[in-house]
């Protein structure tokens, strides 16, 4: 039962790191788009929301492997 809690609380994270990326890349659009940023410093914050996303699909991936090595 500790065990299945453990997940939870790592999968509950992993939500909130997506949700706060999607939160961080709609502030850093519409800021950059209000201050006339140039495309080039709006591609450099686009990619850091793209390593992100990259790193919450690693992470969830990595919980989806724990949980079919538990079933054995």
């Amino acid at each position: 039962m500790n065990r299945d809690s453990d997940e939870a609380k790592r999968g509950r994270r992993i939500a909130l790191f997506i949700a706060g990326i999607g939160l961080f890349w709609i502030l850093v659009t519409a800021i950059g788009s209000e201050y006339n940023w140039s495309i080039r410093t709006r591609a450099l914050f686009d990619l850091v929301a793209l390593a992100g996303f990259g790193g919450a699909l690693w992470m969830t991936y990595q919980l989806w492997r724990d949980r079919q090595n538990g079933k054995d």
